[in-house]
Parts: C-alpha cells; structure tokens; sequence
C-alpha cells in the first residue's frame, strides 16, 4: 500500500504512526505517509492498542468490534481497519470521501 488510506469494499485501512503518552487524544495530520495519532494512553501491556481501538471507533462513528489493528501491535506503526465508518473527522473528510 502506497498511500495513507485505501478502501477494500466498505472498509477503510489506514496507516497510522501512533504517539502514545500525548497530553490529549487527537488525529494531528500526515507524517512520513502515515496518519499520526496523539492518544494519552502508555506503550504498556496493550493499553495503547485498546486506547487506540476506542479512540477510532469514536472518531469514525462504529462499534469497537469494527476497528481492527491488522499490523503493528508492538509498534508505533499499525495498519488499522475499520468497516463500514459511519462519520469521518473533520480533518479527514475531505481526503477520505470515496469517488
């Protein structure tokens, strides 16, 4: 995957670098051809990755269940999968929306 963001039917994967241990959760912009991502939870015993996993699911509109990170579990670089986002953030709706 060449890009940040490709669609497989009705499913949205992203490439994201995650910064853990931030002041406040928050999808910041692209970095290096990833999606940075700022969540407050530690690098520890995967509370990044169930922090990341809520956060997304917040910010994209779906159940927890739909949100799954399909590579990176131990890095700051994950492939994230999300089916069928029901809403985008504002700061992505633009680059997200399907032709």
């Amino acid at each position: 995957m060449t890009n940040w963001f490709q669609w497989q039917q009705d499913d949205l994967v992203l490439q994201c670098r995650l910064q853990p241990k931030a002041s406040s959760d928050d999808i910041v912009g692209l970095q290096d051809g990833a999606l940075k991502i700022r969540i407050t939870a530690p690098p520890v015993d995967g509370k990044a990755n169930n922090h990341l996993i809520k956060y997304m699911a917040r910010e994209f509109g779906v159940n927890r269940s739909a949100v799954c990170i399909e590579k990176g579990h131990k890095g700051r670089h994950k492939q994230v999968r999300i089916q069928s986002p029901g809403k985008f953030p504002a700061k992505l709706k633009s680059d997200l929306a399907k032709s």
